[in-house]
């Protein structure tokens, strides 16, 4: 007889495992413990390459053939910052006043802990069930997202291994559970921009080319007009400066080269390659000399919303009581890599907290998506 996890007590003990990216510090041996406990066969995953850090992840399974349901997640968080500015340890697992509080409580231990839990519920109400459920786990989604679940699911698609839905438990709902369903992302772009010009004394500007000056007029002309006005399922595109740098500590030289940085977070009208060739239009309209590097992080996705939603969002409305909205809001997450193999969708906890000090969720709230993720196993494994 298999014994229900405790998703609480497992989540606590996750969060004690101070797996700041791209260490593991643990978390993944207490994750595996308790899966091979409940009869899921566990197997490591370290990935590496030149230049990056090593990174190790899990893949978890119980059953086989029939159809494949994933759940996917991260046990990597970012880093704590000032411990001062907690009330507990960051990494204590500390229940109070009925929350769980620590680094990753809502993304994404909890959720993790929570389909661990409802699997084992499901398997031990169920016993035997034609089909096979899975655990994607990796510890590179805080980080570059090159050793993590890329070559996660390139090593699953060599060993034949097909998804035939996932979920994933980023912290979707915004204020309380049950309010949001992720069907899909913006993508991102990052870029470089050095502008080139000629130093000098800035008494004498006719003998000089301000690299300062050209690259104001550059950012002014990425950032003039809107990108787009959004699409029927995702917000409009922006273009944020992140930084500018001269490093021109001397007030009457002429800067030979200027700097800036920008994030771009676009939607369903554009893609990574287009962008890049607006850029440079736009660049090489203002004229001079200038070098772009970009970085595209994930291009925009969306999971019309199908099957997959529909049956998270039935099991949300029956535990909480209210339907949740589909969104593509927010930042991005390793489900821009899944939906090029399966539909996705992301659902999990509260993200009120995420990133911040005193990171919490609600103990109520544990229990309330561990019963709404054994609705959609139930729901996706009819008896």
């Amino acid at each position: 007889m298999i014994s229900a996890l405790d998703p609480v007590g497992l989540a606590a003990d996750l969060i004690r495992r101070p797996s700041v990216t791209p260490a593991d510090a643990g978390a993944l041996d207490v994750l595996a413990g308790a899966l091979e406990g409940v009869g899921f066969t566990c197997t490591r995953l370290p990935f590496s390459e030149p230049g990056t850090p090593d990174i190790a992840n899990l893949f978890a399974k119980l059953g086989t053939g029939g159809r494949h349901f994933c759940f996917a997640g991260h046990t990597d968080v970012v880093p704590a910052g000032d411990a001062a500015s907690w009330s507990v340890d960051p990494f204590g697992g500390v229940i109070r006043d009925g929350w769980l509080l620590g680094r990753g409580a809502s993304d994404m231990k909890g959720a993790i802990a929570c389909f661990a839990a409802a699997a084992s519920r499901f398997v031990a109400a169920r016993g035997r069930f034609d089909g096979t459920i899975s655990l994607l786990i990796t510890g590179d989604e805080e980080g570059p997202a090159i050793n993590g679940t890329v070559k996660m699911l390139d090593w699953l698609q060599a060993q034949g291994e097909t998804l035939d839905a996932c979920v994933v438990g980023e912290p979707t709902n915004a204020r309380q559970l049950g309010d949001m369903i992720k069907v899909g992302r913006r993508g991102s772009m990052t870029g470089h921009l050095t502008v080139h010009g000629i130093g000098g004394h800035t008494a004498y500007p006719h003998l000089a080319d301000n690299a300062a000056h050209r690259l104001v007029t550059m950012l002014s002309a990425l950032t003039s007009d809107p990108l787009d006005g959004g699409t029927e399922h995702f917000q409009a595109s922006t273009l944020q400066i992140s930084t500018i740098d001269i490093g021109n500590p001397a007030t009457n030289v002429i800067p030979a080269a200027a700097r800036a940085s920008f994030n771009i977070r676009f939607n369903d009208s554009w893609t990574g390659a287009k962008l890049d060739q607006w850029l440079r239009r736009t660049l090489d309209a203002v004229g001079g000399r200038y070098e772009l590097e970009v970085r595209i992080s994930g291009e925009s996705f969306l999971t019309p919303p199908g099957a997959i939603a529909a049956l998270v969002a039935d099991a949300a409305e029956q535990v909480t009581g209210r339907r949740p909205e589909f969104s593509t809001t927010g930042g991005t997450s390793d489900a821009r890599f899944i939906n090029r193999f399966c539909p996705v969708a992301e659902f999990g906890l509260v993200g009120l907290t995420m990133h911040k000090a005193d990171e919490a969720v609600p103990v109520a709230d544990m229990e309330a998506l561990t019963l709404i993720y054994q609705g959609v196993l139930e729901r996706f494994f009819p008896a």
